[in-house]
């Protein structure tokens, strides 16, 4: 798999995860997805960066930014492509 300067943390049962994911599949964004539900250091990552709650996805940037749950738009936004 291409090594990404982006992750995704989420689930596979998450709906706003899969959206996310296809987002940046179609707009060819490479990524590394990982699994929380098979790692419990990404889970402890997921709650210290949002205060203590379990909320996917959570994506993490090169930069160090982060955003949660973002919708397309956001994305969009943060990752210079058309909506």
């Amino acid at each position: 798999m291409e090594q990404s300067g982006i992750t995704v943390y989420g689930a596979d049962w998450c709906g706003d995860c899969r959206r996310a994911k296809k987002f940046m599949d179609d707009k060819g964004v490479a990524y590394n997805w990982v699994n929380i539900e098979n790692d419990p250091s990404a889970i402890e990552l997921v709650l210290k960066l949002n205060g203590g709650k379990r909320v996917i996805p959570t994506i993490v940037f090169e930069d160090g930014s982060v955003l949660v749950e973002p919708t397309n738009s956001e994305l969009a936004g943060k990752l210079g492509v058309g909506k």
